[in-house]
């Protein structure tokens, strides 16, 4: 269905540009919603990385320090201020309770964690 609805607003935004300029949004469209993925979580398998988190509990953890869902813990004021601070936070989170993750997968936990709460983008910063 939603393949469906997306080729028709294709199909309108071509009969008003033309076909020339529908053929390069679409190619240049999906290279653009990469490129707002920083270079350090350019490889990471979110797929990975979400299944990390449910088994460590990471909301658990959060959830005791911060109160709440434990989600106010990604919005520190300025502490995670771009994409190695947030692999490094990971990092932390690691080593401290001793997680046995390795790099890759610390990688994928912070990747799935920027997708999700940070969105620093090409640019490297958050929200």
């Amino acid at each position: 269905m939603r393949g469906v609805m997306v080729m028709s607003r294709l199909a309108s935004i071509g009969a008003l540009v033309g076909p020339m300029a529908l053929a390069a949004l679409v190619v240049w469209a999906p290279q653009a919603a990469q490129a707002q993925v920083p270079a350090i979580f350019a490889d990471a398998d979110l797929a990975l990385g979400r299944q990390l988190i449910a088994e460590h509990n990471c909301s658990a953890c959060h959830a005791r320090k911060v109160g709440g869902d434990g989600s106010a813990i990604y919005r520190p004021q300025g502490r995670i201020n771009s994409p190695g601070a947030l692999r490094g936070m990971v990092e932390l989170c690691n080593t401290e309770l001793n997680l046995a993750m390795f790099p890759e997968e610390v990688t994928a936990v912070a990747a799935v964690l920027e997708r999700e709460y940070y969105r620093f983008g090409a640019s490297g910063r958050g929200r």
